[in-house]
């Protein structure tokens, strides 16, 4: 098993919603199977659809992302999602907010000495 493998599941529940905008960004629009598969090639394997299809509903609930059900072509229809303005806006506030966090995180994690 790779250190990647081993990421507590709650780290990784608390940045889901941000990474999916950001791979459905990437792509201009994608679907569920596809970015299951992006975030495994980008460093958070092990991630299944049970997790990441109901974090697609709630950002579509919340009219962050968007959806169409489109035909397969030689199997079965796909829903394909695309980032909404209001998503574009989260996912920057957002992503700034995160590296403000993980930046404080960093700083208390590498304290080197003991506290006055």
């Amino acid at each position: 098993m790779t250190e990647e493998a081993k990421l507590p599941s709650d780290w990784t529940r608390a940045v889901l919603a941000p990474c999916i905008l950001k791979l459905v960004q990437a792509r201009t629009e994608t679907y569920g199977y596809q970015l299951i598969q992006d975030l495994g090639s980008q460093g958070l394997p092990g991630i299944v659809g049970g997790t990441v299809y109901p974090v697609l509903n709630r950002l579509e609930a919340e009219g962050r992302l968007r959806s169409e059900w489109r035909q397969g072509s030689g199997g079965p229809g796909r829903k394909f999602y695309s980032i909404t303005p209001e998503g574009e806006t989260w996912l920057r506030e957002t992503t700034g907010a995160w590296q403000n966090f993980t930046a404080r995180v960093s700083a208390v994690l590498t304290l080197e000495g003991n506290l006055a």
